[in-house]
Order: C-alpha cells, then structure tokens, then sequence
C-alpha cells in the first residue's frame, strides 16, 4: 500500500478545509497513494471544543462528506478524514467525533466515532462530542490491507489497539489533533510506536498542524521504527506499507498468540 499522511491546518471554515483536503488529496494521488489519510476535525477545528461544533455539524452524506466522497471517486483513492457528524437521535443535541473512510469508488467504507472523550489535560470535549454508543474496533480493507481506525485521545489506551489487531487491522490509522503541550511531542511519538510494537503492524499517526495541534504526523513500521515524520507545518507525507512486513514481524514476536491474559 502506497499511504498518504496529509497534515492539516483545519479551522472553523469549512468550505476553506474542504479546498485543502482536496489539494492535499490530489497531490497524495498525483504520486500515487492508494489510501490518504487526514486528521481528526478535518472538517471543523477550534482550539478548544464548544457549542459551535453542534452548530457545524452534518450526516456523512451531507455537503462535506458527500465532496470527500466524490472526490475519492475522481482520484481513485481511498480517503479517511474526520467530521463533525450530525446525531440523528433529537434527545442528543452533541455531535460525534467521527472518522469516515471512503473507498476508491466514492462508496463509505466505515464510520467510526471516538470512543475516548479528551476530558483530560483541563479540556472537557464531552461536554460538546457525544462517545461513540458502542464502544466497538471498527476495521475496514483498503489496497490489500486491513485498516484499524483511532482518533487522538484513543492512542492512550492499549486495549483498543489489541482489540482492532485482534480484529484484523495491520495498519492503525491514529487520526488525531493532539495537543500542544509539555512532553506532548515525546507522548505522541512514544504511544504511536508502542501501539505499533505490541500489536506487530504499522501505526499511521497523522495529526492537525501546529498551532492548534503539534504536527509530527508519523508512521511507526511494525518493529516501532519510524519511516517518516512531519514537522510543525502543513505537509503531505507518502510511505509504503507492507502486509509481509507485519506478517514478518508478527512471527518474529509472536506475542498475539503467546498471551494468557
């Protein structure tokens, strides 16, 4: 698989991030990507979550979603982007935080909204993003791999990474816009190779660029190596991904099969 990280700049204008989605989009195939991935909030970003979110909000199939759709059946190339996705459930006035992955023929492949909330480091996005309903991995195919879907926050947490290993997924996509802070930098490249080391697969780290969010969108081969990192700025970035290298790997440490727990 030929895999694009493409490092965004996301703000709340919607219509100025759908025209930088789709420069990015089309340099990533330009050269060839057979799957781009963009970040969290790809759609609509702000410092800090509020009430507006709610407010941006759409179905997958409304405007946004529908010219992400459209523009992977132009390019023929599978795209994951996250939205600000609309609840259908009227008692619930909180949007999701969903990550959307389209096909190379337009067609949606998978929807996963964030399981964790960042209600952590005095942010409270519960207040504004409702959880996912049912916690559950979310994987989809794409170029001769199986893809396991995360948003930021989500890196923290190992069991979810087992369990879309335990799922299938050989390449993690961790789409994110993780936040700046002390140590921030050191955290999101240490958890995106630990998610890679101990399941055996690639981990796909590709987050909002900096001031909202650190950049440093990476991708961890299955041994823990990076292959490629961002700095700071805007920045498409194409590395390949290898099913044979998990494969190799995982019978190298056979720890997935090796557990008792």
């Amino acid at each position: 698989m030929r895999l694009a990280l493409a490092q965004l700049a996301s703000d709340d204008d919607v219509a100025g991030n759908l025209r930088a989605v789709r420069d990015a989009v089309a340099r990533a195939a330009d050269q060839g990507a057979d799957l781009v991935l963009l970040p969290e909030y790809a759609m609509y970003e702000k410092k800090m979550v509020d009430a507006t979110f709610a407010g941006a909000a759409e179905p997958l199939d409304g405007r946004f979603g529908t010219a992400v759709a459209e523009l992977a059946a132009s390019r023929g190339v599978a795209i994951v982007a996250g939205l600000v996705e609309q609840s259908a459930d009227h008692a619930e006035p909180r949007p999701f935080n969903t990550l959307a992955a389209f096909g190379a023929d337009g067609s949606l492949l998978a929807r996963y909204r964030k399981i964790h909330l960042f209600d952590s480091f005095g942010f409270r996005e519960s207040e504004w993003i409702a959880p996912a309903p049912e916690p559950e991995p979310v994987v989809f195919e794409a170029a001769g791999m199986t893809v396991g879907l995360m948003t930021c926050y989500d890196l923290r947490f190992p069991e979810l990474g087992r369990a879309l290993a335990d799922a299938g997924a050989e390449l993690i996509a961790v789409c994110s816009s993780w936040v700046p802070g002390p140590s921030k930098v050191d955290q999101w490249r240490t958890l995106a190779r630990a998610r890679a080391i101990e399941n055996g697969c690639y981990a796909a780290a590709v987050s909002q660029a900096e001031p909202i969010s650190v950049g440093h969108s990476l991708l961890a081969d299955p041994h823990g190596d990076v292959l490629v990192e961002a700095g700071g700025a805007p920045e498409t970035m194409l590395a390949e991904a290898e099913p044979e290298a998990v494969e190799s790997a995982r019978e190298r440490d056979p720890a997935l099969r090796l557990r008792r727990l």
